[in-house]
């Protein structure tokens, strides 16, 4: 510290309990800085730096975009026996051909089972026959924890403010691009959720995230929650646990199929 009491006039203001702080942290920076040099220097072996436990288990790969091993498959064309409306009434939506529509007025679905951290996969598909326009033309939406909607919506050369148009976690972040196909064809959605945490208080401890890529195109880029989607008003944090993936029922005929989920 001498060169700087001789060169430095500034340090004359600091009282000597300041200045022997100082020189402390002055002295540990040094030794961390020449303890990692000298580390570095004695490592010579590459194997000194490989980690060979734990191994990663072992998943094998869907086929031609179908579930993993380890997936838990929601909908594999046939019916909804993983699928209930709110409440526990059955599923009124309609199965055909290998996929499940929306019947409108029939309500919401949501799973039997609660999810928690997830990675999503499901295919969407618009009505090829297009009736409305922004948020009235193949409107539906994927909640997570019944809580968090990522937007289903038919922005194939249609307008709607870019927070509610597909591919936005609804009303709090708008998708970075546009990839949506047009009318009729099937689109796919491939979605990380990481669920908030809340204390024995109810004090949310740390915000969720979504990661979304629609089309295979990344959309939603590791984004934090800031709390329920509300179509009115501002986002909730009350405290929660696991929850059920929802699929809306706007009104509209969207269609949904190859539907399983990964949990993390």
């Amino acid at each position: 510290m001498h060169y700087f009491e001789q060169q430095s006039y500034w340090f004359y203001y600091f009282s000597p309990k300041m200045m022997n702080a100082m020189r402390k942290i002055f002295s540990f920076t040094m030794l961390a800085t020449c303890l990692a040099g000298g580390l570095s220097a004695q490592i010579t072996d590459p194997k000194a730096t490989e980690v060979w436990e734990p191994v990663p288990r072992v998943v094998q790969p869907g086929v031609a975009g179908g579930p993993p091993s380890d997936a838990v498959v929601l909908f594999d064309g046939k019916d909804l026996s993983q699928w209930q409306h709110p409440g526990g009434k059955p599923s009124a939506w309609s199965v055909q051909e290998g996929y499940m529509t929306v019947v409108k007025g029939s309500g919401d679905i949501e799973t039997k089972r609660s999810f928690g951290d997830c990675q999503l996969h499901l295919e969407f598909r618009s009505p090829a026959v297009v009736t409305g326009e922004g948020q009235f033309r193949g409107n539906s939406g994927v909640f997570f924890q019944n809580r968090y909607e990522v937007q289903v919506l038919d922005n194939y050369q249609n307008t709607t403010y870019p927070n509610g148009q597909v591919g936005s976690v609804y009303k709090q972040h708008m998708p970075l691009v546009n990839p949506m196909r047009p009318p009729g064809e099937w689109n796919t959605y491939d979605i990380i959720f990481k669920a908030p945490r809340f204390n024995s208080d109810g004090i949310r401890l740390s915000p969720g995230y979504l990661t979304v890529i629609l089309n295979g195109v990344l959309v939603q880029n590791h984004v934090e929650i800031q709390g329920t989607t509300e179509y009115i008003g501002l986002p909730k944090n009350a405290a929660h646990g696991p929850a059920p993936l929802r699929l809306q029922d706007h009104g509209d005929p969207v269609s949904f199929r190859n539907i399983w989920v990964r949990e993390l």
